[in-house]
């Protein structure tokens, strides 16, 4: 591959309107830095020809986001309105719009591109190279950079690309992702075309004090259009027999996708559609089995994926879906696919055996069962539903069933096969093409759901061994959106994960450095609300009214008095020094109102992307950094019985009581009671009245069964106030 690294001196890109910069934009910077005027030297021009010939490129960029826009006044395009009198120019200036995208300057844009290797190739790619070094700037001319170029193996620059930059950027054939101008045959030639048609741009015509100069606009460069991350076609069947649904068992996974596959793929080369082409039969074997496939065929190979019933925790874990993902760029029409698997016999829903006729696919008329496996909806926590299999390295080492006790497993031996474990997921996932960092990994053999499997059951009758078999759960930086297979095992329905909705609407910052010892819980919490309000305001625009999800107040600019939890929460954790985001869903325990799901959440999502810093007042100028949430281990979170104050407890309505212990109970009662929460014993550790403001203190709050978090009650609870923590 040739891999081309572009880094910018001041961390802003001016170019109009696309992120990243297209490669059409970088070959043009090329051929400047490589030109004297409009001569290239022969080396060079051959370089380039070879060089529009290929593919379009891989593309990894650090994140990006818009800064601020200013104006910048010009001559526009009407010089006919001024006689067409060049030195009239300054009459017809106007004001022009610019916003620069900003980012990480330390952070390279990564171009790759994959070429075959033979003696002129890699000739012509070492004139690229040696042409990069001219490189000067990429954009307006006020985007100064440099570029490095060097020839790799396709191996090292995809975990490269992986590994240095932000996001990964992925052509496809089809599809409808984002267009970017790449380079084609005849792109050079068009440049070169372009550059001497602008130096005639403007004619004198006439002659004497008659003279006159008249202007015409340059041909266009020739690039063609490429989409890239274009989303994939998910086409959804049912498993239905005359009954109705015919679940399969949920650990026959492997046996079911094999044969739906198999089913399949005989049916397409039986039809006109291989017929037509007897090359296709060879195609068909690839895309569906992987057969004699290469390393770039991965990409676009379907996946089949049975879909177990998932969503409650009392649904039985049985399969009665299948989804088929179409990469966009698959060689084989989506339609062809659909076809290929529609009416497909299945099973005896008596026997289980999958070669009956009983049962067949059928296309589904409701989809809304893929949201519960991540498709266009985003989360930050994954589990498994199927287990993943790792490499051999990360496998259990077996225990003899005859010697039991002789050969169990000590916890030293069990965390390190757990450690081994964990860094398998990592590459799984990088194997999976999933690029966003991952904040924590946590692996067991035991299901997540009380209804499902332990990872050893799904390996009966398959080609792998039960210890390579792992049930995990990946905290991710970022929401990202399914379906998400990983594993050696992605392409017949195992490593099949879905997304822990318990941390949709928490979001959370470690505070890294800044923090000072006044630090008020409270205050800190109104720096935080206020940040967030400014940020989704710029989002929003200057104008805009802000809605009373972020502010917590109704249109008048009243307080909203409803009794419950419209807006956010804010708070600050002095146990892992971190800042916090709740949504009001969140508190109530309760799915979110679609406007908060499809408004309110992407729009706070969005607005705090580069949220780095935070100015607090007496509690400092604080460094922050996303941090992602383990709710199962997390004391603010995780299911506990007991659960105590962290920060103090305000009463919402002071009762008339002559025991200030006995009003703080009943009010913290009627909370929980108002929460929906089940009536706990209470032990009031202390209070103390503030005045002017009322009654608080501290307690302790213990029920019958485990409560999962968060836990914030009282009158300050949208501040941080009332905030509980587990008992250890």
């Amino acid at each position: 591959m040739l891999l081309i690294s572009i880094r910018f001196h001041d961390g802003r890109y001016h170019g109009s309107g696309e992120w990243p910069p297209s490669p059409a934009r970088l070959f043009q910077a090329l051929v400047a830095g490589a030109a004297r005027g409009e001569n290239l030297s022969e080396d060079a021009a051959s370089a380039f020809r070879w060089f529009e010939n290929l593919d379009a490129p891989l593309i990894a960029v650090p994140w990006a986001y818009k800064g601020q826009p200013f104006r910048n006044f010009v001559p526009n395009n009407d010089l006919d309105a001024v006689g067409g009198d060049p030195s009239r120019i300054g009459e017809i200036r106007t004001a022009k719009a610019v916003r620069a995208y900003t980012f990480d300057a330390a952070v390279p844009l990564l171009y790759a591109w994959t070429f075959e290797p033979h003696v002129d190739a890699e000739q012509h790619a070492r004139a690229i190279c040696e042409i990069a070094e001219n490189l000067y700037q990429l954009g307006r001319g006020v985007d100064m950079a440099w570029a490095t170029s060097e020839i790799v193996d396709e191996r090292e620059a995809e975990s490269r690309l992986c590994e240095e930059a932000g996001m990964l950027w992925r052509p496809s054939e089809g599809g409808d992702g984002a267009m970017l101008s790449c380079p084609r045959p005849g792109s050079l030639k068009s440049l070169t075309k372009r550059f001497v048609a602008m130096r005639q741009r403007f004619r004198t015509v006439g002659t004497g004090t008659k003279t006159s100069q008249l202007f015409a606009q340059a041909p266009k460069p020739h690039f063609r259009q490429v989409p890239y991350n274009s989303p994939s076609v998910f086409l959804l069947f049912e498993i239905r027999s005359a009954d109705g649904f015919s679940p399969q068992p949920l650990e026959r996974a492997v046996a079911l996708t094999e044969k739906v596959r198999d089913l399949a793929v005989a049916r397409l080369k039986a039809s006109t559609w291989r017929r037509d082409d007897p090359k296709r039969e060879t195609l068909a074997d690839k895309i569906f089995i992987g057969r004699d496939s290469q390393k770039n065929d991965k990409a676009r190979r379907i996946r089949i994926a049975p879909l177990p019933s998932i969503g409650h925790a009392q649904t039985e874990r049985s399969i009665r879906r299948v989804l088929v993902a179409v990469p966009p760029d698959c060689p084989i029409a989506a339609g062809d696919i659909a076809w290929a698997f529609s009416g497909l016999p299945l099973a005896d829903p008596e026997t289980g055996e999958v070669w009956d006729d009983t049962a067949e696919l059928v296309a589904a008329s409701d989809d809304t069962m893929l949201a519960r496996y991540g498709i266009d909806e985003s989360a930050r926590l994954w589990r498994t539903v199927t287990p993943a299999v790792l490499p051999e390295c990360a496998a259990r080492r077996r225990i003899d069933p005859v010697r039991m006790h002789e050969e169990a497993k000590g916890g030293a031996e069990r965390r390190r096969e757990e450690e081994k474990a964990a860094s398998a997921v990592r590459d799984a996932l990088r194997h999976a093409g999933v690029d966003t960092p991952v904040q924590a990994i946590h692996v067991q053999r035991e299901p997540f759901e009380g209804k499902g499997l332990r990872a050893e059951a799904f390996a009966r009758g398959t080609r792998f061994i039960k210890e390579r078999a792992w049930h995990a759960e990946v905290s991710f930086s970022r929401p990202i959106t399914g379906p998400l297979l990983i594993g050696d095992g992605r392409y017949l329905g195992l490593g099949l994960m879905a997304p822990d909705r318990r941390t949709d609407g928490i979001i959370a910052f470690a505070i890294t450095d800044g923090l000072t010892d006044q630090a008020d819980p409270l205050g800190l919490a109104r720096a935080l609300r206020r940040a967030v309000m400014a940020r989704v305001q710029e989002t929003l625009g200057r104008r805009a009214t802000l809605p009373a999800f972020f502010t917590g107040h109704a249109a008048d600019g009243a307080p909203l008095r409803s009794g419950q939890h419209q807006h956010l929460a804010f708070a600050f954790d002095a146990l892992q020094q971190r800042l916090l985001i709740v949504a009001p869903h969140v508190l109530e325990r309760r799915e979110p109102f679609k406007d908060e799901r499809e408004q309110h959440m992407p729009t706070l999502e969005n607005a705090l992307k580069d949220f780095q810093q935070l100015r607090a007042g007496v509690a400092g100028k604080l460094a922050l950094v996303a941090s992602g949430l383990d709710v199962s281990n997390d004391p603010l979170f995780a299911p506990s019985r007991a659960w105590k104050t962290l920060t103090p407890y305000h009463v919402t309505r002071h009762a008339r009581l002559n025991d200030a212990a006995a009003a703080l109970e009943v009010d913290l009662l009627a909370e929980c009671q108002r929460a929906g929460l089940p009536r706990p014993r209470i032990e009031i550790a202390e209070t103390f009245p503030k005045p002017g403001a009322g009654l608080f203190g501290h307690a302790k709050l213990e029920f019958r069964r485990a409560i999962a978090g968060p836990m914030l009650l009282g009158r300050d609870r949208h501040l941080g106030g009332g905030l509980f923590v587990a008992c250890t």
